[in-house]
């Protein structure tokens, strides 16, 4: 769905290739009551910033969560409305308000049907197998990563 897409840029016409790297909560990265997810839009670093109130807003309304894969989804289908709309493509950062986070999350769940048929987050390779993902870090037992 909104993991990795394109979406073409309102003014040049450009494609732009969005691809989600990974989700962070900002509260330990720079002190903000927020979540960010981050996308490589064209191999270029982009935010989009989730304020964690939309978090609780969503459990009161309707008794649901928002899931780290939902929050993705959310994130990417806002970043492909923006630059489909014509969005500040210098920008490092884009943040979202309680209300967008919860229309997006609305929309992203109609659209897949339910929670579960969304996609699994990282997105790997479908053809590696375990092992091929297997490393070692200092002090680790034994690992295939140490074989090779």
């Amino acid at each position: 769905m909104y993991e990795d897409f394109v979406a073409n840029d309102r003014w040049t016409g450009e494609a732009q290739h969005c691809v989600w790297k990974g989700t962070v909560v900002a509260i330990a990265t720079r002190h903000a009551d927020a979540t960010d997810i981050r996308f490589a839009v064209n191999g270029r670093a982009l935010w989009i910033a989730m304020p964690n109130t939309a978090w609780v807003e969503q459990k009161k309304r309707n008794g649901k969560v928002i899931t780290d894969y939902l929050a993705a989804q959310i994130a990417g289908r806002y970043l492909k409305q923006s630059i489909e709309s014509g969005y500040d493509n210098g920008r490092e950062m884009y943040t979202m308000t309680v209300a967008e986070v919860l229309d997006h999350a609305a929309a992203v769940v109609k659209e897949a049907g339910r929670t579960d048929n969304l996609p699994s987050l990282p997105v790997i390779n479908e053809d590696a197998h375990p092992a091929e993902l297997d490393f070692k870090l200092p002090g680790e037992p034994h690992t295939v990563a140490s074989e090779i």
